[in-house]
């Protein structure tokens, strides 16, 4: 009996691009339409490291290569495992996801083609989601028997309220991009082929903004508040470090001046 091929997998699955102050990372697997393997998310991970840690870096749009975002978990490394394997697997996975939510630089996430499982989870994971109109987005983690991951049961439920999030995650049907604007998931809908177009656009308002105060409110808002007084707590934590900072000082300066200003980060 003939074996089938194995198939080739790119040295580089994230490669990083660099436009003025925005990273663009690029989810790059096309054989099997982006999906989420190891070596992926590592290289991911990896990279978001570098980025987030480079003081030249403002902001930070991640797509997909060969018309696709990311189709999913790659099938073939779902294999049996011990229960301590499996909690171990997925602690270097919380890594990847507190990067990405709580990381300092805005994430911008691009969207066409496939977004599904493990893809629909990193783009819900963005600051801010552009997304193709014919997109399709799913999460069919319950039809391969297993639990949403990747943040997905926290950053859908910030996207699109409680209730949505039970039927995306619950029923595991597929969506368009359309609809992922309908139902608050997408920030943007656009027409096919525009997405990476908008998201780096997108990304540029962002980097132009002043980065401390820009990694505070991601701060706050991944933290959340579930009363007024929480809420005004937090904004009190943050507001005294933002008054404190440089890029305040450079702001006030700036607008006195009637001049852009020059954020340093500090």
């Amino acid at each position: 009996m003939n074996q089938p091929k194995p198939i080739a997998r790119p040295a580089d699955m994230v490669p990083l691009a660099r436009i003025g102050a925005v990273a663009v990372l690029t989810l790059d697997f096309p054989a099997r339409r982006n999906a989420y393997c190891l070596q992926m998310r590592t290289q991911l991970r990896e990279r978001l490291e570098t980025v987030m840690a480079d003081p030249q870096v403002r902001a930070i749009v991640i797509t997909g290569a060969a018309g696709h975002f990311c189709a999913g978990g790659d099938v073939s490394e779902m294999q049996q495992r011990t229960l301590l394997e499996n909690r171990e697997r997925w602690n270097l996975v919380t890594a990847l996801i507190r990067l990405m939510a709580l990381g300092p630089k805005p994430i911008v996430a691009a969207v066409e083609g496939s977004a599904m499982g493990a893809g629909l989870s990193i783009a819900a994971l963005a600051d801010y989601l552009v997304v193709a109109r014919d997109a399709k987005f799913g999460a069919a983690f319950l039809k391969v028997g297993l639990m949403p991951d990747m943040g997905a049961l926290w950053s859908i439920q910030q996207r699109v309220g409680r209730a949505k999030a039970r039927e995306i995650l619950g029923l595991a049907r597929a969506f368009d991009g359309a609809e992922a604007g309908r139902i608050g998931l997408a920030n943007e809908v656009v027409e096919p082929g525009c997405a990476l177009e908008r998201a780096i656009a997108v990304a540029q308002e962002y980097a132009a903004l002043p980065p401390v105060t820009t990694a505070l409110l991601k701060s706050a808002l991944a933290q959340g508040a579930d009363s007024l007084d929480a809420a005004v707590r937090s904004e009190v934590e943050f507001q005294a470090v933002a008054m404190g900072s440089s890029d305040h000082a450079e702001a006030v300066r700036a607008f006195s001046e009637k001049r852009a200003p020059q954020f340093e980060g500090r």
